[in-house]
């Protein structure tokens, strides 16, 4: 069945250049006469006549290219590609040909319209403006314009405007973006929903308030009529209105899908995309579908076969230490220890993982997500004369669950007669694999998977009980480990019934004791997230116990004693051997092999558990708390190797507790889960997509050499990786009926689209659309493509704007940047003339010059009108990332001192900027100053914060009520509660609130600690799992609620403040802040 529908899939993607009605066609734009449609497909960008036809390929570049916009005469195209990396915009002529590239900074640049034939207005998220209050982030790119001679590009507006068309009278229409939402989110009613703007002579008027989605409006002709897209009606269709607000008109009424990439042409002719195809509008009459033929070469594969060196992403070592499994975009393969020969097990587009050996070395097991279900699958070495599976000449492989319930991470029991695995990701089965009955541990209600990966169990010596987390009354955020009877006739038994999170129980000691990991002793963090853990054991045997606490001296006696009475009870039993053998010379030898299964069923007695106290013989093994990936003990259990990270990444230390001595054996090994072989003498991990062995011996490591095939199929790796999403969605959403959306219907929508694409943005895309339609937050999908080679270095300066001579105008030095953190004497007003010698023309593009130097010397030449002088500076010049930041603590200090300025110094404020705890410790240390405590009240502005998770930690703290003083001898030296703010608050909000973000102001009210100040924020309280795809797209499911104490969610639960205010485009544009300036008045009315 499996390759049926893999033949499928190929012809249809063979076919679709061939075919006359190809989908996924986007951005569709038409010309300024209406003869012609630019578009993009497959990552290139194409034309065909108004009517339809056969489609002219423009650009044949392998990068992608993308929204094509018409010059007004119709002669020129501009468009977005990512030949360099990032998106940068070229121009080439309306037939092709070379096209020339006219923005070179390593940031993306979408082009939006021509302003003139020879400019094109895009937009960029570069920096704002000095004078303005806006808030550094790509949220809220800027709007530049650069020439068609490739000149340099200069700031047209420090307002974000999307999707500007442009009047031959200069009036720009455009939409707005209030805060963070996935561009690709429809239905939503909210404060985040894009508004339609008009921009004429210098002044923002805003046209819609439809609190939904309003998106690209176009001008018809010169009048003062425009059409538009909006969701008014449910979803994106076209409509028309004047700009004095009358007149409105729904034009389309599509159903399902949303109307995109809405243009008009001088004759009034409107093109749009729908339903992945491409149609034309005149005004009275019904849209029509352009049928388009594409008729190219294809330039794309179905099957890419490539020999991989890395990529692993897990590992397994063999029992007998000779060779390790492991995982490979999906795959399963098998490798020599001892040689780069490695073995394909599995080769599907599909994903496999969690591999186990079986205890024999001749079976592997695994899940696998084939037909939409991960299930258990299980491959053994089919020839009994070979022993490997690395030269196994023939595999077999059998499914050995057969449900249609999510089964996931099996491991063989130590004898090799089960496996237990997951089902819907709590319940613990085993599957006998002689008879192939499934048993039930348990049933799920005690546990909870937030992702992927993120459980675990792990087997006894004696494959009669399992350990497992243990989440028991609502114990999502402190986990315990429970004892699980593989029968499932016991009921689970809480091993370590504690408060903290404990966690990765491992058998060691022959089944007589567990290492495990907890934090309730380490470092937490300030704020919610995080603590330092130890490795902790725990002992079921009173015996071993006993023997583990005896001092060095009592066990090398003890260990005397028994080697002495082992001597003992051996020669005693060859004398009673040699006996009987006299006395029947006829008796056989045993079998090897019968000998050696009862030596091995002697050894792996049924394990008897003294649980009473047990919690009373809890050991800690590590001697200072850490950032702890794994840990291992030997057999005998007096040396124990883990990997702590206490400066930078993780280091694997030794702990002797025979000594009592603790060492480091290795820097930066890295966090893969540890893999021992049977002598101890190795330990392999998987780190940094390859394979690692550490000798302990040597304390040295090498790389693991292998040699993978893998076919690349990329047209059904895409089809898996939809399904899997449309899956993931439908087990994990936060509530079952999923917005009752009729999500079986979009799959099939949106599924017909994948043979018609051939690369990762417009499968993001794609994606993103189908996550759009959940009308949630926390969804879409996220691709960034490969970086640029070399990224565009700042200098920490605000340059004049208007200046429009040679050099760039210094217009003010950040401080903390490049140019403050020493005396340079450069100041505003001063030129900088030359970047490295090179001089900076009128005109000229320079981002060329800073390509590559973050973090690298840079020689400044500079001239100082005021003194006439000339002198060069040399500096080291910092990232966009850094420069961001640098004008985040800009934008809070004059925040700051706008706050002093007027109230007299008698309101504090503080700003938080995410929900973590480097922010909390910030919020803390500011706002429990000396200087702060002397102050009437505070403002907590936290407008532009993009969640975490911190709503308790700051609630706590701004909930202080001062009940005692300390005096001694009248001296008046503090007052409790001393770690918190005991003063009245209020909390600054708006729309680019999220997540956590808009959870700390709902949750802040209501408890009334105080009042919210500024505009409403959408309701995206809710706990979300990015998950990482195979081909590294990152997709979001919001899959946690948070539910208040009347049973409302948060999500879509729209949060007011107490007082409503916003600021307009000029408050922006001229830095007049009227929020934070009602914050200070209302926090004024406290004496």
């Amino acid at each position: 069945m499996k390759k049926i529908l893999t033949a499928v899939l190929l012809g249809l993607s063979l076919n679709s250049f061939a075919d006359n009605a190809p989908l996924w066609l986007r951005f569709s734009a038409i010309s300024p006469d209406g003869q012609t449609i630019a578009f993009s497909y497959k990552g290139d960008i194409f034309s065909v006549p108004v009517n339809g036809g056969i489609a002219k390929q423009l650009t044949t570049n392998p990068s992608y290219d993308a929204y094509p916009v018409w010059s007004p005469d119709g002669q020129k195209i501009a468009f977005a590609s990512t030949r360099e990396g990032s998106m940068d915009i070229y121009l080439m002529d309306k037939n092709g040909g070379v096209p020339k590239r006219l923005t070179t900074s390593s940031n993306n640049e979408t082009p939006m319209a021509f302003s003139d034939n020879s400019h094109v207005l895009f937009t960029s998220a570069i920096m704002p403006t000095s004078k303005s209050i806006f808030f550094a982030s790509g949220i809220f790119p800027q709007t530049y314009e650069v020439g068609t001679d490739a000149s340099r590009p200069r700031l047209y507006s420090p307002i974000t405007m999307c999707d500007a068309s442009v009047k031959s009278n200069g009036d720009i229409l455009y939409h707005d973006v209030k805060g963070y939402e996935d561009n690709f989110r429809k239905h939503h009613r909210s404060p985040v929903t894009r508004d339609i703007w008009l921009y004429s002579k210098g002044n923002y008027t805003k046209l819609t308030d439809f609190n939904g989605e309003d998106r690209t409006p176009v001008w018809a002709g010169n009048s003062n009529t425009y059409y538009y897209l909006s969701e008014e009606d449910g979803t994106f269709n076209v409509y028309k209105r004047n700009i004095d607000g009358s007149g409105k008109t729904q034009l389309t009424f599509h159903k399902k899908n949303p109307v995109r990439f809405l243009t008009v042409a001088n004759n009034g002719t409107l093109c749009y995309g729908y339903d992945g195809e491409i149609y034309t509008l005149k005004d009275g009459e019904q849209p029509k579908k352009v049928n388009i033929n594409v008729v190219t070469d294809q330039i794309d594969k179905d099957l890419m076969r490539q020999m991989r060196t890395s990529g692993a992403t897990e590992i397994k070592l063999s029992p007998k230490g000779k060779e390790i499994a492991f995982v490979l975009h999906g795959d399963v393969y098998v490798t020599s220890l001892d040689y780069q020969t490695t073995k394909q097990v599995t080769n599907t587009a599909e994903q496999e993982r969690n591999i186990d050996f079986a205890p024999d070395g001749r079976g592997i097991v695994y899940g696998s997500e084939r037909n939409g279900i991960w299930q258990i699958y299980e491959t053994k070495i089919k020839n009994k004369a070979e022993k490997s599976f690395t030269y196994a000449t023939e595999l077999v492989e059998e499914r050995l669950t057969n449900t249609n319930q999510t089964s996931q991470m099996p491991q063989y029991s130590p004898d090799g007669k089960k496996v237990a695995f997951f089902e819907n990701r709590a319940s613990l089965k085993i599957i006998d694999l002689k008879s192939k009955a499934v048993t039930t541990a348990t049933d799920g209600k005690d546990l909870y998977s937030y992702s992927d990966g993120d459980i675990w169990f792990s087997w006894s010596p004696d494959s009669r009980w399992l350990l497992a987390p243990y989440m028991g009354n609502a114990g999502w955020n402190n986990t315990d480990i429970s004892l699980i009877d593989a029968t499932g006739k016991k009921a689970p038994f809480n091993l370590t019934q504690s408060g903290y999170n404990d966690g990765g129980g491992k058998w060691v000691l022959k089944g007589k004791a567990m290492l495990f990991f907890s934090d309730r002793a380490g470092y937490r963090s300030h704020g919610s997230w995080g603590a330092e853990s130890d490795a902790y054991l725990m002992f079921f045997d009173l015996d071993a116990y006993d023997r583990f606490r005896m001092s060095k001296e009592e066990r090398e006696l003890l260990d005397e004693a028994e080697k002495e009475q082992k001597k003992d009870d051996k020669d005693a039993k060859d004398k009673s051997e040699k006996k009987d053998k006299k006395d029947d010379k006829n008796k056989k030898k045993d079998d090897k092999s019968k000998k050696y299964e009862e030596k091995k069923n002697e050894e792996i007695k049924p394990l008897q558990f003294d649980l009473e106290n047990c919690r009373d013989r809890i050991v800690r093994l590590t001697v200072n708390s850490s950032q702890l990936g794994d840990a291992v003990l030997n057999s005998e259990g007096d040396v124990l190797y883990y990997q702590a990270a206490f400066e930078g990444g993780y280091d694997l230390w030794k702990h002797d507790l025979k000594e009592g001595k603790t060492q480091i054996v290795m820097k930066e090994v890295g966090s893969g889960s540890l893999e021992a072989d049977k002598d101890f003498k190795n330990l392999y991990l998987c780190v940094r997509n390859g394979i690692k062995k550490v000798d302990l011996t040597k304390q040295s490591s090498e790389n693991i050499a292998f040699e993978a095939r893998f076919d690349y199929k990329p047209y059904q790796e895409r089809e898996y990786i939809f399904n899997h999403v449309w899956q993931q969605v439908k087990d994990k959403f936060y509530v079952e009926d999923i917005h009752g959306v009729d999500w079986e219907g979009y799959r099939k929508i949106y599924q017909r689209f994948l043979p018609y694409i051939n690369n990762e943005y417009d499968f993001r895309d794609m994606l993103g659309e189908l996550l759009g339609e959940l009308n949630a937050s926390h969804t879409g999908a996220r691709y960034q493509g490969e970086s640029p080679s070399l990224t565009t270095a700042t200098l920490g300066l605000f340059f004049d704007n208007a200046y429009d001579g040679d050099g760039l105008k210094v217009e003010e030095v950040i401080k903390r940047g490049p140019f403050a953190v020493r005396k340079t004497d450069v100041t505003a007003g001063c030129i900088i003339e030359k970047i490295d010698g090179e001089p900076i023309l009128k005109g000229k593009d320079y981002n060329y010059m800073l390509d590559g130097k973050a973090g690298k010397r840079v020689i400044v030449s500079v001239y100082n009108p005021s003194t006439k002088k000339r002198f060069d500076v040399t500096v080291k010049a910092i990232s966009k990332g850094q420069q961001d930041e640098l004008l985040y603590k800009r934008w809070v200090d004059r925040n700051r001192a706008f706050v002093d300025s007027i109230s007299g110094g008698r309101i504090a404020y503080v700003h938080v900027k995410g929900m973590n705890s480097p922010s909390f410790r910030t919020v803390y240390s500011e706002l429990l100053s000396a200087e702060n405590r002397a102050k009437d009240a505070v403002i907590v502005d936290e407008r532009h914060n993009g969640g975490g998770w911190l709503h308790d930690d700051l609630c706590t703290l701004l909930s202080g009520k001062e009940y005692q003083k300390f005096i001694p001898h009248g001296k008046h030296i503090g007052n409790d509660p001393f770690n918190k703010w005991n003063k009245p608050s209020c909390v600054l909000i708006c729309e680019d609130d999220y997540s956590n973000g808009m959870g700390f102001p709902q949750i802040y009210k209501y408890l009334g600690i105080g009042k919210l100040i500024g505009a409403p924020i959408a309701g995206t309280m809710t706990a979300v799992w990015w998950e990482t795809l195979i081909n590294g797209m990152i997709f979001g499911i919001p899959q946690v609620g948070c539910q208040d104490m009347n049973g409302r969610f948060a999500e879509n639960l729209q949060l007011n403040p107490d007082i409503e205010v916003y600021n307009t485009p000029a408050d922006y544009i001229n830095g007049y802040d009227r929020q934070l300036e009602r914050a200070v008045r209302e926090m004024m009315k406290n004496k």
